[in-house]
């Protein structure tokens, strides 16, 4: 933490849940951690809408623009910490807002060769296919709860 007993400071953050007509979700393998897997996310800026920050996210990370896809939900907040005394920009840890969105077009749209590129590669997996052990231990709690939460599983 930023001091002793002081209480954790959150970055707000966005995380989009994409599925495919088939019920897929994406993933995306993070570009310097292999065997690393997760939802595209993102900071929400000073000022930023969260609805903007995912817009912005999910074309900075994977390439879609508003108009291929659809927003159906949205949950939140998910906490989480950082490792032990780790920090990310003065902040301790996460507070995310995750979004459930229907893909509209082909998932040929989907990439990952991006100016600000996050991902070695995506995936699409059944929602039951996630594997706890492709997260960090300090992201593992929210998972559960976001897989929990958007589609009734226990991870």
């Amino acid at each position: 933490m930023t001091a002793q007993n002081a209480a954790p400071r959150y970055r707000p953050n966005v995380a989009g849940i994409l599925r495919n007509g088939a019920g897929e979700i994406l993933i995306g393998e993070r570009l310097h951690f292999p065997g690393s897997w997760q939802f595209p996310q993102g900071g929400v800026d000073e000022g930023e809408e969260r609805e903007a920050a995912l817009r912005r996210e999910m074309e900075e990370e994977i390439g879609l623009l508003p108009g291929d896809y659809a927003i159906l939900d949205s949950r939140g907040p998910y906490r989480y910490l950082f490792e032990e005394g780790r920090q990310k920009r003065g902040y301790d840890g996460q507070e995310q807002y995750y979004f459930l969105l229907d893909l509209l077009g082909p998932p040929s749209r989907v990439h990952v060769a991006t100016e600000h590129q996050e991902f070695r590669r995506t995936a699409w997996i059944a929602p039951g296919e996630f594997q706890l052990s492709w997260l960090p231990a300090f992201k593992l709690e929210v998972y559960k709860a976001v897989f929990r939460d958007f589609f009734g599983i226990a991870l």
